[in-house]
């Protein structure tokens, strides 16, 4: 294999080597959430030479993203992450391939686009994304880097490596409310994420290549405020390794402060007079097979954000299967726009059924 001349530095290092460069340039690295990690995991997987990067966020640039995030500016504002990163991430290494996924990863789609990489960056810092990327690596197969932050603490591991543990080793189940930091008070300060998601690409590099010791086996603390830093020894449990598919649903209790709406009050607002946008963020074919009158199909998995903000009332309802995904789009519109008020409905088109029965339902 000819080498550009870019790598040399790389191939010089005692260690490394021809050898450990071709193994990047062949591999394909999924990078999930374009964020405070993805961003410097991106940057310098791209910069080494990782031969295919897919980049898979369906989120839009905030302008309370740009402390951290630093591949984006503040005139991409509303922008897609995943598009404006991947075109950026091209001009950088023209010679590589990048994929672009403009798309939230869920239970409809994880396992499709998962099984095409050798490995996965969970760059999401979401407890929900975390079980569902987990569960689809250990159905496939596949080792995935793990990276959290909290205020000035980072968290590293790799799970799911040949016979190491799975993130559900570390946590069996989600946290209690209790547990999880309220996210609009925790703040993060910005090079925090970029220490976190600069030490999942160099996980990422020695799963790849095999040189040195990587975080299998161990979590590793980060005191970053202190410069202290330590590890956890983990212990695999053979049954985390027996998973067989995906769950129904990913959903953990969060810091959303998201208002929901029971289907109760949602159909006495339908038969009022009252403006509201009610949108339905499942996927077409389950839109088809039955939804509420006046409700508008909009699915999480390519939400746009700038679309249903430009012509929203101030007063959105969204709606889905269970009630998950309908936080999730709720969350991403106020982000998007403070000034919208957001409802979610409470256990989405499942408990409206139980409650209402086949009322206000179309096909």
């Amino acid at each position: 294999m000819i080498f550009p001349e870019r790598y040399s530095r790389q191939i010089n290092l005692k260690g490394f080597g021809a050898e450990a460069q071709e193994k990047l340039q062949t591999s394909k690295v999924l990078v999930v959430g374009a964020g405070g990690l993805g961003v410097p995991a991106l940057l310098y997987l791209a910069g080494m030479g990782v031969g295919t990067i897919g980049v898979v966020d369906g989120d839009t640039i905030g302008i309370t993203n740009l402390n951290r995030q630093v591949l984006y500016y503040e005139s991409e504002v509303g922008m897609s992450k995943a598009a404006v990163a991947a075109k950026k991430l091209a001009q950088q290494n023209p010679s590589i391939r990048i994929n672009l996924i403009e798309v939230f990863l869920s239970v409809d789609n994880a396992l499709g686009i998962i099984e095409e990489y050798d490995v996965v960056i969970d760059a999401t810092d979401n407890f929900s994304a975390r079980y569902l990327i987990n569960d689809a690596c250990v159905i496939l197969g596949k080792p995935f880097i793990y990276g959290a932050i909290q205020e000035y603490e980072g968290h590293v591991s790799v799970f799911n490596l040949k016979d190491g543990p799975t993130y559900r080793c570390l946590y069996p189940d989600y946290p209690s409310p209790g547990e999880i930091p309220d996210c609009n008070t925790a703040g993060v300060l910005g090079v925090v994420p970029g220490i976190i998601g600069t030490h999942q690409a160099l996980e990422a590099v020695k799963v790849i290549t095999g040189i040195g010791k990587t975080a299998s086996g161990y979590l590793r603390i980060f005191d970053l405020l202190n410069n202290d830093q330590y590890e956890v020894k983990l212990k695999a449990k053979p049954e985390n390794k027996r998973i067989k598919e995906l769950q129904d649903n990913y959903h953990a209790p969060n810091c959303s402060t998201i208002p929901t709406l029971k289907p109760k009050q949602l159909f006495e607002w339908l038969n009022s007079e009252k403006e509201f946008l009610l949108l339905d963020v499942r996927e077409q074919e389950e839109y088809q097979q039955g939804h509420l009158v006046k409700s508008v199909l909009q699915p999480l998995s390519n939400f746009d954000v700038r679309s249903v903000a430009s012509k929203t009332t101030m007063l959105v309802v969204t709606l889905c299967q269970k009630g998950g995904r309908s936080i999730k789009a709720a969350n991403i519109l106020r982000d998007y726009n403070h000034d919208v008020q957001v409802y979610s409905v409470e256990g989405g088109m499942e408990q409206w059924q139980k409650e209402m029965g086949n009322k206000l339902i179309v096909s």
